[in-house]
Formats: C-alpha cells, sequence, structure tokens
C-alpha cells in the first residue's frame, strides 16, 4: 500500500541475511552452503516486500524471485534486466521501493550502506568458517536487542545454524562500526 501524497511514514528497514561465525556471506558470487530452512524463512520473511540489493545480488539468484520487487542498485545508468529495477544509490531505491517494510538483500557494500538506517536485522548465523570474498560489515550488536532465536543443529552435510532477530535499542543510533 502506498501512502497518500504527502504523508510521509518513515519505512521500516530489514536486512534479510546470512552470515558465518567468520563474518563471510558470499564466495565467487555464491553462498558458500545451503540451508533450506534459510531459503523458506528468507521467502516467508520478504514475500510481498520490495528487495533492494546491489547488481552482483542480483546476478547471483537463480532467477526473479516471485512475488517481491527487485530493485537493483548499479552506478551503471545503462543497466536492465527483466524483472528488475534499476536506482542509481541506496537513497534512490529506497525511494522507488515507498512501502512500509523494505527488504535489504545484500550484498557487502549495501549492507554497509543500510546498516545505519536499519531497524531489523534477520539473521541466519551459519555455524561454519568457510571461506569466502564477501563478509557482513561489522557492528556493535550492543545497539541491538536479540528479541527471537531458533536453534537448528547440524545435518549431515548442513551446517548448524540460528534464526535471529535483532531490534535496534530505542535512541541507539546508526553510527556504529
Amino acid at each position: 500500500p502506498r501512502h497518500p501524497a504527502g504523508a510521509v511514514k518513515r519505512p521500516s528497514i530489514v536486512l534479510v541475511v546470512a552470515v558465518a561465525g567468520n563474518g563471510v556471506i558470499g564466495n565467487a558470487g555464491t553462498m558458500p552452503w545451503h540451508i533450506s530452512a534459510d531459503f523458506r524463512r528468507v521467502k516467508a520473511l520478504t514475500m510481498g516486500k520490495p528487495l533492494v540489493m546491489g547488481r552482483k545480488t542480483f546476478d547471483s539468484l537463480p532467477g526473479i524471485l516471485p512475488g517481491r520487487r527487485h530493485i537493483v542498485i548499479t552506478r551503471d545508468p545503462k543497466w536492465e534486466a527483466e524483472g528488475a529495477e534499476r536506482a542509481g544509490s541506496l537513497a534512490e531505491a529506497l525511494a522507488l521501493a515507498n512501502a512500509p517494510e523494505i527488504v535489504i538483500f545484500g550484498g557487502a557494500q549495501i549492507y554497509a550502506e543500510a546498516l545505519p538506517l536499519a531497524d531489523r536485522i534477520e539473521l541466519t548465523e551459519v555455524q561454519a568458517e568457510p571461506a569466502g570474498d564477501t563478509r557482513f560489515p561489522e557492528f556493535d550488536r550492543g545497539g541491538w536487542i536479540e528479541s527471537f532465536r531458533e536453534h537448528h543443529p547440524a545435518q549431515g552435510a548442513t551446517p548448524g545454524f540460528d534464526f535471529v532477530t535483532l531490534l535496534r535499542k530505542p535512541g541507539a543510533t546508526g553510527e556504529e562500526s
């Protein structure tokens, strides 16, 4: 639902990310693990919401994720892809999204830019230390309240993981590092 002209309500900014114990979120354009339950949770958290992501994250997807807008941040003004909307910056992407809740979907640079604006982080903590070329930015967990945690033990080739929801503490600034 769009807000009527003049009604300025700040959207809720939610980072959705899976992070290994060593901070890795990706390697060579892919995720270094396959956790079916995480895919299901991500789908449930993001369905019907705009996804804001960088071009490399968009390129790493298996295709357009149904039921969600894909807003891709790229500096290339000529970039286009079927099913995606282009934005030149995070600010432009958030304005384009124009929704009560906006999901930040990666990668590392977009997460780093959006972290100071985030109200919530939906985190999958993966109990693994994979090699990787992409890491989630460091942030001060002291500015956040853990409101939910659900542990899942390792099963076969699937590493153990926890689903965690972090809410920004009231009055905590986004200037964490």
